[in-house]
């Protein structure tokens, strides 16, 4: 039964990949599981449907709601503004600039989109003028809107929580250690590669007029800064669940996008509400086809199996790691992040869990590669979006993104791996 459900999941990368529509994907694998594995789909199809009305899940499309209003409504554009007064003259600056917006912008939103969408028009266009190639400033963007998916909070972490009964609260935590550490090595990456470009700094503020703007833009962001703090402190303080505060993060940002920053409209709202519901329908799709999958696999014992499988193989937990990180990283190259822990998630955990492995600490794990997968083609959305957004040919953004994947990202997954304190620390500073 291993051998049909790797089949089963063979069918749907290979479909995926040649870009054959989302449900017509899943509908193959699924017929695979059925008509060869002989297991009966209407039971698991009505308890799929059942899940979906969890109400954990309703954080998905409020975080994504509050991400494209916060783009559209000037929130992104003055904690750009503020950050930019303290290390726009340095070399390299902008782009430092650039990953820690995108970070702050995740610890909001909790998308890997929504970095490309609120800071890509501003800052790509700025990188250029600097004099920063359009592939590079486009790739450096992209590669750090990625960490809205690792700055908590996390859609795709109130994803692995909710499939694997694991601690919400804590599969947050369990992302930010690696998160800050990838934002620490793009920033270092960043300032290393920008010595070989001709760039056009700002010129130094004196004291006097570096106080002075910092007050003022601090004034115009404290709104903005207020949202993280509100979001964050809410869900790790205890006051909201992850749902609350994602309610909380829309009804925010709506008044403060119409009366103080006026970039929302109605008009505005309503475009963000049309784009929101696609994104969330598209979303909520893919997990329900991914649900019903893997209950198949759950139903068939396939995890227990492929533990036995694997220790048949090898029972060295180093070697475990290694090849599980190839795997995810494979997986993510392929399928969207949500799509990927829905599926894999519950088959590797108790691997996992054999081997030692913390479930926290697998959420990091888990979390750093398939966030990968945004940049790595072929599936690689953020990537291609960010390109979009920057008027960049896809071939000129994709060999500074691997740089910064190869010397950002790899050595955090390693880190991540071998490391568990890393991705356990904050987890147990608030008491997992």
């Amino acid at each position: 039964m291993v051998e049909v459900a790797m089949l089963s999941l063979l069918i749907l990368v290979l479909t995926l990949s040649i870009g054959v529509p989302l449900p017509f994907c899943f509908g193959a694998a699924l017929m695979v599981m059925s008509v060869i594995g002989g297991v009966t789909m209407k039971g698991t199809m009505l308890w799929g449907l059942g899940q979906l009305a969890n109400p954990i899940l309703l954080a998905i499309p409020l975080f994504i709601l509050a991400g494209t209003l916060m783009s559209v409504s000037g929130l992104a554009a003055s904690l750009l503004r503020l950050v930019n007064i303290f290390i726009g003259h340095v070399r390299g600056g902008l782009g430092v600039v650039a990953t820690f917006s995108c970070a702050l912008i995740g610890a909001i939103s909790g998308s890997g989109l929504t970095g490309v969408a609120a800071i890509g028009p501003l800052l790509i266009p700025e990188m250029v003028r600097q004099g920063y190639p359009r592939g590079y400033a486009s790739a450096l963007v992209s590669c750090s809107s990625v960490l809205g998916l690792l700055i908590p909070p996390s859609v795709t972490m109130i994803v692995y929580g909710w499939v694997t009964d694991t601690s919400i609260l804590a599969a947050f935590l369990a992302t930010l250690g690696p998160g800050l550490l990838i934002t620490l090595n793009l920033a270092v990456v960043n300032l290393v590669l920008a010595r070989r470009f001709d760039l056009k700094l700002d010129a130094k503020p004196d004291f006097t007029t570096l106080v002075v703007e910092t007050r003022k833009r601090t004034v115009h962001a404290l709104p903005a800064l207020l949202m993280p703090f509100i979001i964050l402190g809410g869900i790790y303080g205890g006051i909201l669940t992850p749902t609350e505060a994602a309610a909380v993060a829309v009804i925010y940002a709506i008044p403060v996008g119409f009366w103080i920053y006026k970039g929302l409209t109605w008009q505005t709202l309503l475009e963000s509400g049309k784009e929101s519901a696609t994104a969330v329908g598209a979303i909520m799709l893919m997990i329900l086809f991914s649900l019903i999958l893997s209950q198949m696999f759950v139903l068939e014992s396939i995890p227990q199996k492929l533990v036995k499988v694997i220790f048949d193989f090898t029972q060295n937990e180093l070697l475990i790691l290694l090849l599980v990180n190839v795997l995810l990283f494979v997986v993510g190259m392929i399928v969207n992040d949500v799509t990927a822990i829905i599926l894999i998630a519950p088959l590797l955990l108790p691997l996992m869990k054999a081997i030692g492995v913390d479930p926290v600490h697998f959420a990091a794990i888990i979390g750093v590669n398939t966030a990968l997968g945004g940049i790595t083609p072929p599936y690689a959305s953020i990537l291609y979006m960010g390109a979009r957004v920057g008027g960049a040919k896809v071939v000129e953004v994709i060999r500074p993104a691997m740089t910064f994947l190869i010397f950002a990202f790899l050595p955090t997954v390693l880190v991540t791996t071998f490391w568990p304190e890393l991705s356990l620390f904050f987890p147990r500073l608030f008491g997992y």
